[in-house]
Order: C-alpha cells, then structure tokens, then sequence
C-alpha cells in the first residue's frame, strides 16, 4: 500500500496491512542540543535525519496556501540577555525565554474591541486576497500526490474556529465573550470558516485532497474550555459547513488537533463530522483504550505518554504495551502525545523508536 492508502484505510477502518508509522512529533531545540552530546550521529543535521533513520513513511502533507492573516503581522520587537519580545503572525505580542524552553509569555492579544475586529477583518482577513494562493501549492500537490503521500487543507495555527478566535481575542477574553457578546462569537466563528471554505475552494478546483485539518487546542487536564452545549450551538455550525464541503468534494478525513481531554466534546465532534483526533495526551487521562472501546467510529493518533521516554527501557517498552489493544482494534495510529521534551537521552528515544517500528512494520 502506499502511505496515501494506508492512512486512509486506517482512519476509515477498512483492511490495511498495517497502521502509518510516522514519528510524528518533532523534538525541543533543547532535546537535540542534548541528543549532540549522546551519541547522535553528527551526520544527522535535522530531526528528519533522524525519521529517515527509523524509516518513516510520509504523513499528511498540508499544501502551503494562507488561511490565517494576509498579510502577516510577523516583526521581531526588542530583545535582551534572557529574553526575544516579538510579534507573531496573528497580531500577539510574545516574549520567549532564551535560556530554557517553554511556551510564550502572551503579553497582548491584537482585538480588544469590535472596532479592533472590524479593522482587522477588513486589512487582514480578505478571503479573496490573493496572496492567499501565492506559492507552489500546485507543485507540491502534483509531487506527493505522485508518490502517494496523502494531501492536506489546514494546518497550526491558521485553521481552527475556536483556535482562530482564541488568537484574536485571548484565552480570558474570549472564553467570557461567549457569555458576555456570544453574537460577536458567532461573527468571528462564522468569518472565519467562510475564509477557509473560499481558499479551500479554490484549491479543490485544481488538486485531490485528502484531509481538511482543524487546530483548536481547547482542552486542558480539567476537560475542554467550552461546554459541550456551547461547542453544539457555536462550533458545531461552522464544522458542519467543512463537513458538508469535504463530502461534496470527496474529501475523507476532518481531523482536529486538540491537546488535554476532550472526552465531553467528542461526542459533538463526530456529530458534526469529524473522524481523526489527536494527540491524545495521557497527562490529561486521554486514553486511546478507553476511546476506541467508547467511540468506536474515531480515528486516533498519538495516546503514547512522551513521559515514559524519560524512564528508560522498561517503561518505554511497558507503554508501548499498554497502548496495544488501540492498535489491534484498528482505527489508531500509534505515535507520542506531544513533542519530545529535554529529559528524554537519545539512547531511550532510539529505543523507544526501535521498539514502536518493530510494533507497527514488524
């Protein structure tokens, strides 16, 4: 099979002679300045070295076409001995520690105000501009189309109905503008998805696609941070307006990147369409067992704990065995719930990617 038909059968649960195996999570800039000094070889330049290394087959490629702010707003703002203050691409002020890694200190969202937002619509997000579809699209679409790599709409951190309102406006700000200004909510959702249904339009026109992606990261440990009643009456409009897209355009896989527990949510999720989730995190209870037995028609990936890395050879090769009944019930592929932090020494990553070919391929 190719890597194009294997991940399609194995997300539509046909026959497949065996799951994707991907190595899918990149590593911490720190985790490989640590690997230097542990017996990677110095042949290795890139973390792609290493997936060839484990004989990866190719994920889903996305095709490089704009859904997020055009033009973006990306510039560097000042920088001292222990800290980069920056400006990202949607508008948000950061600050990035040098000496360790971590995520952002978000220091200011870019709407505040339905001024803010209307001023931002109307420079920033023109679904017709055409520097949308600027680029080599095309050719990469004809290139992993020919060597039967599955074919991608949607990727971080441009395409997602919560993760995009989550940008504009802050977790707090955006969390209590669903009680607060729940009409605003709706324009922003609904903005939002029709500026990617007008870009993936034009791409559907020219290329095959395989999958429409979806980042929303909107869970934590505690559960999702919307109920399921609020994702029913704000989210699921939107994603069955994708869902409706994908099948008219033969489009099989909507997946949705969401890290915490999701449990609460996924029952609304697959009634609006959605059949691929992940990254499945263990820290947060997202056990891919329980999963497959409780919805037996979700595509999963990720649900292996990156925290076992860390412990050495018996627990790497205790989890691996947890996450075995996922495996043989299909529908799953088995990969890390996250990227791969510091505390994991190369010889354990080298074990445990040993130890999960042998488990997939064989």
């Amino acid at each position: 099979m190719t890597p194009r038909e294997r991940f399609l059968a194995t997300v539509g649960g046909q026959p497949t002679d065996r799951p994707p195996f991907w190595l899918y999570w990149d590593v911490w800039g720190s985790t490989w300045a640590r690997w230097q000094h542990e017996g990677l070889p110095k042949e290795f330049a890139s973390f792609a070295d290493v997936r060839r290394h484990f004989g990866v087959e190719p994920r889903p490629q996305a095709l490089p076409v704009q859904c997020g702010p055009q033009p973006d707003f990306t510039a560097t703002v000042g920088e001292d001995a222990e800290s980069i203050t920056f400006i990202d691409s949607w508008g948000i002020r950061r600050r990035n520690l040098k000496a360790v890694e971590s995520m952002s200190e978000f220091i200011e969202w870019p709407v505040k105000t339905r001024d803010d937002w209307d001023r931002y619509r109307a420079e920033r997000l023109n679904p017709r501009d055409m520097g949308r579809l600027s680029g080599e699209w095309r050719e990469r679409a004809r290139e992993w189309t020919a060597a039967g790599i599955p074919v991608q709409l949607g990727s971080f951190p441009d395409t997602g109905v919560f993760g995009s309102l989550r940008w504009l406006l802050g977790d707090e700000e955006c969390l209590a503008a669903f009680c607060t200004d729940p009409d605003w909510v709706h324009e922003i959702m609904d903005h939002m998805t029709g500026l990617y249904l007008e870009v993936f339009s034009a791409v559907v026109r020219e290329v095959r696609v395989d999958m429409i992606h979806l980042w929303e990261d909107m869970c934590g440990k505690q559960g999702p941070l919307i109920s399921p009643a609020h994702w029913r009456e704000f989210m699921a409009p939107c994603y069955r307006r994708i869902a409706a897209f994908a099948h008219e355009h033969h489009i099989p896989v909507i997946s949705v990147d969401t890290d915490g527990q999701p449990d609460l949510i996924v029952p609304p999720m697959l009634e609006a369409g959605v059949n691929f989730l992940f990254p499945m995190e263990v820290a947060a209870g997202a056990d891919v067992n329980e999963y497959r037995r409780k919805y037996p028609g979700l595509a999963l990936m990720g649900g292996i704990d990156k925290r076992a890395l860390a412990l050495g050879p018996a627990a790497i090769d205790a989890e691996l065995e947890r996450i075995r009944p996922a495996l043989e019930s299909g529908r799953y592929i088995p990969d890390l719930d996250h990227h791969v932090p510091d505390d994991v020494s190369w010889p354990n990553f080298r074990h445990y990617a040993t130890r999960l070919r042998a488990l997939v391929v064989g």
